[in-house]
C-alpha cells in the first residue's frame, strides 16, 4: 500500500480487557491548593522556541503516565477528581451546582474545546459568563431586562452530503443588542470528522467541525458571541446549516445537532456594523451552501457599497481540505517526486497566503492558522480535548477603509479571494504560485459602518507601499547505497509587508485611513526512512495595524512529528504535536476580543476601561499512537494531550500607531485553564475565572477503539474528502 495514498478504512473493535485497563489509566491530579497555571507553573508563551517547549513537555507527560494508576486511585479516594472550590464570592459558581444541570449518571463522553467563556443569558433572564458546557464554570450577573431564546436548528445530519438544513429565520419579539449561539451535538457510533458552516442567506456566520464519536456516544457544546452579525439578526432571512455527512455499514455516526440563540441587552461599547455584504457563491435563495471551492472555483463577487460608508472591514474564512488539509506539511514543488516508490508528495511548499483584492489590486493578506481536525495526524490526540479552534474556525480581518473613496462611487466593485503557495525552480528561488493542490473552502464578507444618511464619502486614492514578498527556499535529498532516495530535508522562509493610506472625507471632516501588515514565516521539514517519518517545525508571526485604533499581533508555533510503520496487515502511526496560538488584540475590529463578555461583570467592570485590548495565549502538547489492522478493519488509538490557556486584559504604553504594534505594558488575567487528558479521559482540569479558582466535573470515559483516521501530514485527507 502506498504510504502517500494510505486509505485509512478505519477499523471498529474493542481492545482486550488488559489493553482497556492500560488505555484508561489517567495522569495527574492537581492538589487542592492549585488554582490554575501561569507563567511559573507549566505555562509557556507561544513566543517561546518550540524546541524547548517540546522538551519541557516530554518529561512531564512521560513521568505522569508512569504514575497514572496510583494517582487516579488517590484522586478518587480523596474525591479531589471532581471537587469544586466553595467560593466566598458568589459571582462565580460551578454550573453543576445549578438546578437545571443534567444528571451526573449520563454516560456520554463530553468532548470540549478550551476557550474563554462568553456572556450569555439563561431563560430566567440572568446573565452568565460561561462556555456553555454542562460542567461549565459561570460568573453570574443580575439582569432585569427582558431577554428571549430561539431554537434555530434541531436536526440529525446523517446522510446529509449536499442536503443542508434549511429553515426560516425571524427576529425574536424582544429588543436586544447582544446575541449568543449555543451549539450542542451528540453522536454515537463511528464517523469521520466533518466540517459545518452556518449561513444567514448568502452570508457565512459560523464555521465549525465535529468530533469523532465513540460506540457509547459523545456530546459537545460550544457557545459563541454572534453580536458581530447584529444587523442580520434584525431582519428575516433563510438560515442554512451545511454539515455534509455520509452513513454506511462502517461509518454509522450521525450528528444530532441543536443550535439555539439567546438575545439580550448588555451595557457595553460594542458597535456592530450597519451593513454586511457577502463574497460568496450566493446559493442561499435555493437553500444551498454558498461556499467557494478553490482552486476549481473563482472566489469572487461584485459588490456595491453604500455611498455613505465611513468604515469597512473585509473578513475571510479559509479552510484547507483534502490534499490541502495539512498544507503546513507539504513539500517544495520541485521535490514532490523525491520518493516515486510511494507516489507524489503534496506540494506548493508548506507556505500559504490568502489574498484579497479589489478590482484586481491586492488590499491585504492572511497567513492562516494551522487547524488540526479531530481525525487528523493521530485521532487519539483529540479526545476528549479537541484541537485549538476546531469547534470555531476563526476569520481574519483586513481593514479596507482606505479604499472607500474608490468604492463609494455608487458602482459595483469586484472582490476576489485566492490562495497561493510557492512555486520553486529547485535552485533556491521561489515565487507565489497561481494555484494550490485541491482544495480550500472560501468565503468573505464586507462589514460596513455608515455615516449620516445622504452623505457621500469621498477622498484620495490610497498610497500603496507594497514591496515584493521575500522567499528563501532550500532542499537536500539523501540516498542509500543503491541510489534510492531515503531522506528529504527542506526549508522555507517568507516575509511580507503591506501598507495603504488615504484621506477620506466624512460628515465630521477629513481623516486619515491606513492599514499596515507585517508578517514572517518559517518552516523546516524532514522526511526520513523513505518518507515514512516526517517532522515539521513551523512559526508564523505578524501584526496588523489600522488607523482606527485596531491592531493585532499573532504568533503560531507548530511542531509535528509522525511516523508510519507496517508489519504484515498491521500499521502503526506515532505522533507528537506541540503547538500554540498567541494573539494580542487592541481596539475594536469586527469580531469580539473576549473582553466584551467580562464588561458586564461587577467584579471586573471597573477594570475594563483601563484595558486597551486583550491577550489570548494557549499551548497544546501531546503524543499518541494509532494502531490498525487492514484485514479485520479494527483500530485503536491512545495518547496524552495537555493544554494551557490564559486570557488577559492588557494595557499598552501608547495607542496603536499607523505603522507599529505598541508594546504591551501590563496585563490582568481574567481566565486561566489547564487540562490534561490521557487515553480519552480528563485527569486534571483546573480553572481560574475572574481571580477565583473553580473545578470541573467530567462525565463519561473515553474508549481507545473505533477511531477513524482522516489523514496524515504529507499525505492529506484520506477518506472521500467530505466533512
Amino acid at each position: 500500500m502506498s504510504a502517500y495514498h494510505l486509505v485509512a478504512d478505519a477499523e471498529k473493535a474493542s481492545l482486550s480487557r488488559s489493553n482497556d485497563l492500560v488505555s484508561n489509566l489517567a495522569v495527574g491530579c492537581r492538589g487542592a491548593n492549585h488554582t490554575g497555571c501561569g507563567a511559573h507553573c507549566g505555562y509557556e508563551s507561544a513566543d517561546q522556541p518550540i524546541a524547548s517547549l517540546r522538551q519541557h513537555r516530554l518529561w512531564k507527560i512521560t513521568a505522569a503516565t508512569l504514575a497514572a494508576g496510583l494517582i487516579i486511585t488517590l484522586c478518587v479516594m480523596t474525591n479531589r477528581f471532581h471537587a469544586g472550590t466553595k467560593l466566598s464570592d458568589v459571582l462565580v459558581q460551578p454550573r453543576s451546582s445549578r438546578q437545571y444541570i443534567r444528571a451526573a449518571t449520563v454516560s456520554l463522553l463530553e468532548v470540549f474545546q478550551v476557550y474563554p467563556p462568553v456572556l450569555t443569558v439563561i431563560p430566567d433572564g440572568t446573565l452568565e459568563i460561561t462556555d456553555g458546557s454542562s460542567t461549565a464554570t459561570v460568573a453570574i450577573i443580575e439582569n432585569h431586562r427582558k431577554s428571549c431564546q430561539q431554537t434555530l436548528v434541531s436536526y440529525s445530519f446523517a446522510y446529509s452530503y449536499g442536503q443542508p438544513f434549511v429553515g426560516n429565520y425571524t427576529p425574536p419579539p424582544c429588543s436586544f443588542n447582544r446575541v449568543t449561539w449555543n451549539l450542542t451535538v451528540t453522536s454515537r457510533g463511528r464517523q469521520f470528522d466533518r466540517l459545518g458552516i452556518v449561513y444567514l442567506g448568502d452570508t457565512e456566520v459560523f464555521r465549525t467541525s465535529t468530533a469523532e464519536p465513540t460506540a457509547n456516544g459523545i456530546e459537545w457544546t460550544y457557545s459563541k458571541d454572534m453580536t458581530s452579525y447584529l444587523s442580520l439578526f434584525k431582519q428575516q432571512g433563510k438560515l442554512i446549516m451545511d454539515l455534509g455527512n455520509l452513513i454506511d455499514a462502517t461509518y454509522t455516526g450521525a450528528f444530532n445537532t441543536t443550535l439555539t440563540a439567546s438575545y439580550f441587552t448588555a451595557a457595553d461599547s460594542i458597535i456592530p456594523a450597519d451593513v454586511i455584504l457577502p463574497v460568496s457563491a450566493h446559493k442561499g435563495s435555493d437553500g444551498g451552501a454558498s461556499v467557494f471551492t478553490v482552486p476549481s472555483d473563482v472566489a469572487s463577487s461584485d459588490l456595491t457599497l453604500p455611498r455613505n460608508a465611513m468604515k469597512a472591514i473585509f473578513t475571510v474564512a479559509a479552510t484547507g481540505q483534502s490534499q490541502e488539509e495539512f498544507w503546513w506539511s507539504n513539500t517544495l514543488q520541485s521535490e514532490i517526486d523525491t520518493f516515486p516508490q510511494y507516489g507524489t508528495l503534496y506540494g506548493y511548499s508548506p507556505f500559504r497566503e490568502v489574498q484579497v483584492s479589489i478590482d484586481g489590486t491586492l488590499v491585504g493578506v492572511a497567513w492562516p492558522f494551522p487547524i488540526i481536525f479531530t481525525g487528523g495526524v493521530v485521532p487519539g490526540l483529540w479526545r476528549p480535548v479537541v484541537g485549538i479552534d476546531a469547534f470555531d474556525l476563526k476569520e481574519d480581518e483586513i481593514d479596507i477603509t482606505p479604499w472607500l473613496p474608490l468604492m463609494c462611487d455608487g458602482n459595483a466593485h469586484n472582490f476576489t479571494i485566492r490562495v497561493s503557495g510557492l512555486d520553486d525552480s529547485g535552485d533556491g528561488t521561489a515565487t507565489l504560485s497561481e494555484t494550490t493542490d485541491s482544495y480550500w473552502l472560501i468565503t468573505g464578507k464586507v462589514f460596513v459602518w455608515l455615516d449620516k444618511p445622504g452623505h457621500v464619502t469621498t477622498g484620495t486614492l490610497p498610497s500603496i507601499v507594497q514591496p515584493a514578498p521575500s522567499f528563501q527556499v532550500s532542499s537536500a535529498v539523501g540516498t542509500v547505497g543503491n541510489g534510492t532516495n531515503s531522506t528529504l530535508s527542506y526549508s522555507v522562509k517568507a516575509q511580507r509587508s503591506l501598507s495603504f493610506q488615504s484621506t477620506i472625507n466624512t460628515s465630521r471632516g477629513r481623516k486619515t485611513a491606513s492599514w499596515r501588515q507585517s508578517l514572517a514565516f518559517s518552516n523546516t521539514g524532514v522526511y526520513t526512512d523513505g518518507a515514512n517519518t516526517q517532522v515539521n517545525t513551523q512559526q508564523t508571526t505578524g501584526y496588523d495595524v489600522s488607523s482606527s485604533g485596531y491592531a493585532k499581533h499573532f504568533s503560531y508555533p507548530l511542531y509535528a512529528y509522525s511516523s508510519y510503520t507496517t508489519q504484515a496487515d498491521n500499521f502503526t502511526i506515532q505522533a507528537t504535536i506541540n503547538r500554540g496560538k498567541d494573539v494580542q488584540t487592541l481596539g475594536q475590529g469586527v469580531f469580539p476580543s473576549g473582553l466584551e463578555s467580562f464588561s458586564a461583570s461587577n467584579a471586573v467592570h471597573s477594570m475594563i476601561p483601563t484595558f486597551q485590548g486583550a491577550s489570548l495565549s494557549t499551548t497544546q502538547n501531546g503524543n499518541a499512537t494509532y494502531i490498525a489492522n487492514t484485514t479485520s478493519s479494527t483500530s485503536s488509538s491512545f495518547g496524552t494531550t495537555e493544554q494551557d490557556m490564559i486570557f488577559s486584559g492588557v494595557t499598552t504604553g501608547s495607542g496603536a500607531g499607523p505603522y507599529v504594534f505598541p508594546a504591551i505594558s501590563g496585563s490582568r488575567g481574567l481566565f486561566e485553564r489547564h487540562v490534561l487528558a490521557v487515553n480519552g479521559t480528563v485527569v486534571a482540569d483546573t480553572e481560574t475565572l475572574v481571580g477565583s479558582p473553580v473545578g470541573h466535573q467530567h462525565g463519561g470515559q473515553g474508549s481507545g477503539s473505533g477511531f477513524a483516521l482522516s489523514g496524515l501530514p504529507g499525505r492529506g485527507r484520506k477518506h472521500s474528502g467530505l466533512r
